[in-house]
C-alpha cells in the first residue's frame, strides 16, 4: 500500500464512542476536516460504532479500529469494512497480518528496535506511544536513524498549542484522543475542539 497523501494528517480517536453517537460524532468530525477516525476496540460496541462511521464516511476518509492486539481483532475490523489497523503496541505477526489484508498500518512504537520491527513487518506510519514520554526531541532523534520519509504520528498528550512542537520535530501527522472525544461530550464542543485541532495543524 502506498501511504495517502493526507490533507490533514490528524486521526480522531474516538474511545468509549457508544454505538448510538457514532452518527453524530462522525458527520461532526467529517464536517470539521477530520478524514481519519479510530475506534478502538477495547470498549463495548466499538465494531458496530465503527461500522456506523464507515457507512456515512466521505470518499477521501479513511476509518478503522485501534487497540487492535490480535489478528482476530484485524479479522474483525476488515469485516466490518475497516481500512485503518492502529495498536499501542508492536507485534510483527499482528502488523504482518493487518498489512496482507490491506489495512493501513500504524501501529506503536516508542524505541528505534521497535520502529525497525514494525516497518519491517509491514507498517505505513507508526504511531509513537506514548506521545507524552516520548516528547519532541524523542521524535527528532529517531527520525535521524529510520529510513528517510519514514511517517511519525505522536499520540498521547497531543493538543492544538503543542502541535507547532511535534511538527517542527519532524510529525508527519497525529492521533488525538481525549483532548478531542470523550463520551458524552457535547457535539458544539466537540466541534469547537476538532476545529481548534484543524487550524493548530494548518497554520504553519
Amino acid at each position: 500500500m502506498n501511504l495517502p497523501d493526507f490533507d490533514l494528517p490528524l486521526v480522531a480517536i474516538l474511545r468509549g464512542l457508544a454505538p448510538e453517537d457514532a452518527e453524530s460524532v462522525g458527520r461532526t468530525l467529517f464536517d470539521a476536516g477530520f478524514r481519519l477516525i479510530e475506534v478502538p476496540l477495547n470498549r463495548p460496541g466499538a465494531i458496530e460504532a465503527m461500522r456506523t462511521i464507515r457507512a456515512l464516511a466521505p470518499s477521501d476518509a479513511l476509518v478503522g479500529g485501534g487497540t487492535m492486539l490480535s489478528i482476530a481483532d484485524v479479522d474483525a475490523v476488515v469485516e466490518a469494512g475497516g481500512q485503518i489497523f492502529v495498536a499501542p503496541n508492536c507485534d510483527p505477526p499482528v502488523i504482518a497480518h493487518a498489512a496482507a489484508r490491506g489495512l493501513l498500518c500504524a501501529p506503536g512504537v516508542a524505541t528505534p528496535s521497535e520502529a525497525f520491527a514494525a516497518l519491517k513487518a509491514g507498517a505505513h506510519i507508526l504511531k509513537l506511544f506514548p506521545g507524552e514520554i516520548v516528547q519532541p526531541a524523542g521524535l527528532k532523534a529517531m527520525k535521524s536513524v529510520l529510513p528517510p520519509g519514514t511517517p511519525l504520528w505522536p499520540v498521547g498528550g497531543v493538543v492544538p498549542e503543542g502541535i507547532r512542537d511535534w511538527k517542527a520535530a519532524g510529525a508527519g501527522g497525529a492521533g488525538i484522543g481525549s483532548a478531542l472525544f470523550t463520551p458524552g461530550v457535547a457535539l458544539d464542543e466537540l466541534a469547537r475542539r476538532a476545529k481548534a485541532f484543524v487550524a493548530a495543524w494548518r497554520s504553519d
